[in-house]
This record gives structure tokens, sequence and C-alpha cells, in this order.
């Protein structure tokens, strides 16, 4: 590297840090101002506890969250900055090409995108599940808690053959209503458990079964049994079923492909809010690359309003991506669909315009 792409990388990386070190602590001023009652309301609530629990896993994620807005911002402000000081024409003078120009830009968007990956799969989905085991605790509403609490007309196949149905379940006390369980040869039924309730003991992992009814079903005749208590065990657990995003998001990308997996399997019928959170761990630390091409494109060349003007075009770039990304994240969490298509539209979109900016650039 020559002096004048470490002059580029420093300023590049810290432009970037003040820039998260702005937003920051704006995003935790409104926070505060929003859930301030919520902490009052629970008098043994200790300060060390919403420092260690909450905001400082509010810090990773919204650190992680920011990073393409910090780089994008960051790298119009002093793109513009060597621009309107007339330090760009001193460059292209010196037959630096725009390509080679931007060879720190690369440098610094892939330390940017490295460390968004590392903590997008890893270290983000543990600090969320502190974050919000906080929240379930001290700040969630009763009707967000009963959403999570309360799982109607469920259904699971455990095996090739094997389905299970539950009309309802609590998740808080480990207790349903109305359980079934069938075994099947082909299309040919063989038996069916059914019980009026069922409840799991997380102590062991086994399944008590209350006014349990069998039965085999064989060629001319069936025996039914029945009972009024049978421990038993089943290949799932309360926490398969539970369908929401949000338990995405505090699984390790490894433990989140594997539940995909085990779901696929046993039949879960629609897996993309998943999938789009897997998905979106990989695209948005990758659109630092297109980010940063569309930046350096609308800074290079010196303009009228100079800084102001870069600013607010970047900004009003970074809506629309924003609005794409979320339009892709809902439509792609839809039954049906191709999630990684529609997760992938917002940095297919602004490639072009990433891919437009550059060429003009090199003219």
């Amino acid at each position: 590297m020559k002096i004048i792409d470490w002059y580029i990388l420093k300023r590049f990386l810290v432009t970037f840090l003040f820039t998260l070190l702005i937003l920051i602590p704006i995003a935790i001023a409104i926070d505060v101002s929003e859930k301030i009652d919520n902490f009052l309301e629970h008098p043994n609530l200790q300060l060390s506890e919403v420092l260690n629990d909450y905001y400082i896993n509010f810090i990773i994620y919204y650190t992680n969250t920011f990073m393409p807005l910090a780089l994008f911002i960051a790298v119009i402000l002093f793109t513009s900055k060597l621009s309107s000081n007339t330090e760009i024409i001193a460059i292209t003078n010196a037959k630096v090409s725009f390509t080679r120009f931007l060879y720190p830009y690369f440098i610094g968007a892939s330390l940017v995108t490295l460390l968004s990956l590392a903590m997008n799969h890893y270290v983000v989905p543990k600090s969320s599940k502190i974050r919000k085991g906080f929240e379930k605790k001290y700040i969630n509403t009763t009707k967000q808690a009963n959403a999570l609490k309360y799982v109607s007309n469920f259904s699971l196949q455990l095996t090739d053959s094997t389905y299970v149905f539950i009309r309802s379940f609590n998740t808080e006390n480990k207790l349903g209503y109305d359980f079934n369980s069938e075994v099947y040869d082909g299309l040919e039924l063989k038996s069916k458990l059914s019980a009026d309730n069922i409840r799991y003991s997380e102590k062991d992992s086994i399944f008590t079964l209350t006014s349990w009814r069998k039965r085999l079903v064989f060629e001319g005749n069936d025996s039914i049994f029945s009972g009024i208590k049978m421990d038993t065990v089943f290949d799932f657990s309360p926490k398969d079923l539970v369908y929401k995003s949000a338990l995405a998001q505090e699984m390790p990308s490894g433990e989140l492909l594997k539940y995909i997996n085990i779901s696929r399997k046993r039949g879960v019928k629609n897996l993309n809010a998943y999938l789009v959170e897997l998905y979106k761990r990989t695209s948005l630390p990758i659109a630092s690359y297109i980010l940063t091409i569309i930046a350096v494109g609308l800074a290079f060349r010196k303009r009228r309003g100079g800084t102001g003007v870069n600013l607010a075009i970047g900004v009003a770039i970074m809506f629309l991506y924003v609005f794409f990304m979320k339009v892709g994240e809902v439509l792609g969490s839809v039954a049906g669909v191709n999630s990684l298509s529609y997760v992938w539209l917002p940095n297919i979109l602004f490639g072009f315009v990433a891919i437009y900016l550059y060429l003009h650039g090199r003219k």
C-alpha cells in the first residue's frame, strides 16, 4: 500500500468510527426516554442489571445494525471533503485511475464486512438472547408475552410416518390440551395415541399424558387401551412449537441452520421467516461493498453545494435501501416464495446503481 492508500484508509476508518459514536448515543437516548417508565415500575431492578443485561447488548445490536449506514455516511463525508479540497483532482492528475482510487476503500469495506459477518452470525444472536430475556422480564407488555406464551392448532411431522397434533399449548407452564399422535404405514393408519392433556418436564425431557387412549389398527379388528396417566418421550420440545422469527434472532447461524433442517424434516409448513433471518445475516454485510461504490461515485466529483448535497442524496439512497430491505424481508417471509431472492433484492437493485456510478466514475 502506498502513502495515499494509508491516508484514505485512515480517514475511512476514523470517520466510520466517529459516525458510529454519534449514532449509538442517539439510539440509547431515544430508547431510555421510551423505556424509563418500564424501569421505574420495577423497584428491585438494579442499575447494574439494566446496564449489563440490556444496554451493553443493546449497543452490540445497534452497532451492528448501524454499520452499513455509518459506513455509507462516512464515505460520503470524507470523500466529499477530499473533493472539495481538490485532493481528488491532484490524485487523478497523478494518473491514478478511478479503479485504483477505490483500492483503499475496498480494504476498509472488507474490514467492516468481516466484522459485521462475525457479529451477525455469532455475536449478535447470543447478545439478543440476553437482551430479549431482559425485555420479556421487565419491558414486554402482556399482549406481547401472550403471543409467545400460547400456541394453538399446531402439527409436527416427527418422522416419515409419525405425526403430532396439539390443539393448544402453554409454553410457560408446558401444558397442552387435545393431543394426538398418529403413526402411518404409507397412507394406512397403524396406531393413534390421544390424550386430554400433555405436560412436558424440562428436568428429564419426559411428556406426561393425562386421560390417554391408544388405538392399534389391525386387519379385521382394532385394539384399544386407555389409562389415567402415562409418561413417554417424543422427539420434540415446547421450543419446537413456538414459530416466531424472534426466536431465530437468538440462534447463532449454526444452530439456526440445524433447527431449519430439523423443522423441515418434521413437516413445518413455513420456515421462510427463519430463512430470511439466516440469509440477511450475510446479505447486509455484503452490502458494504455496494454502498461504498455508490458513496464514492456520488462524492468523487466536486459539485455545487458540496458535502451537503452529497449527504442529502446519500441519505435518500440509504432510506430507499432500507425500504427495499424491509419489503424484501416481509415478502420473503410469505409461504411458498424464494426467500433468498427477496432478501438479496436490495443488493441486486442497488448493485446496478453501483455499476452505473462506477462506469461513470471511470470516464
